[in-house]
Order: structure tokens, then C-alpha cells, then sequence
């Protein structure tokens, strides 16, 4: 069940370059780490690490870059939580929720597990 900030967040993205995929009005998962992932950004964002809006421009931008990219030959498929994650490595970075190392250490952990 969303709180009040989820229903916010969630809803600020309706329609717009960065809403989440989404099926019969539900917010749509293929694996688990998209869940994750995005449970992780709204539960950092709750906490005043960012604010919400300067992670919907991170991401905004993020599958901006995507698609100025999009007939590049080397070009990864579209993914809209890979730019999702992305735009939360951004946004973490920008306001040092984590160090570096923390970061780096949270961002090997994701590519050496499995999707799931």
C-alpha cells in the first residue's frame, strides 16, 4: 500500500517522458531488482536525501541520452530501469547519500547478481 509520498511520487510521472511501465494501472516488474530499485529511490527520497523532482529531471535526462544514442550501432536495448537506476546513480552521487566507495561497492553488488 503507497503512503501519501508514494501515491505523490508515483503519480508526478503519469504520463510524462519518465512514467514507469505499467500494466492496467499498475506499476509493471519484470524482475525483482526493478522493484527494488525503485522502492530503494521513493525510500530515499521520503528520507531527504533528494528531492523527488530533482530525480524525475535525472531521469528525464537519462532517457534523453538513451535516445540521442538510439542508432548507434553498440546502442543497449531499451531498458527503462536500467535509466532508472541511472538516474538514482546520479542523483545519490550528486547529493553524497554515499561515498564513492559506497557506491561503487552498492554498484558491483547489482552487476554480479542475477536478475531475478
Amino acid at each position: 500500500m503507497f503512503t501519501r509520498f508514494e501515491e505523490y511520487a508515483a503519480a508526478s510521472m503519469l504520463g510524462g517522458t519518465d512514467s514507469p511501465p505499467r500494466v492496467d494501472g499498475k506499476l509493471l516488474f519484470t524482475d525483482r531488482w526493478e522493484r527494488d530499485v525503485f522502492g530503494l529511490a521513493l525510500s530515499l527520497s521520503k528520507a531527504g536525501c533528494f528531492e523527488w523532482e530533482d530525480f524525475r529531471q535525472s531521469l528525464i535526462r537519462a532517457i534523453g541520452r538513451w535516445e540521442a544514442d538510439a542508432q548507434c550501432a553498440n546502442q543497449p536495448r531499451w531498458d527503462y530501469y536500467e535509466r532508472f537506476l541511472e538516474a538514482l546513480i546520479d542523483v545519490v552521487a550528486a547529493s553524497q547519500t554515499l561515498t564513492t566507495e559506497e557506491l561503487s561497492a552498492v554498484l558491483s553488488i547489482r552487476t554480479a547478481a542475477p536478475h531475478s
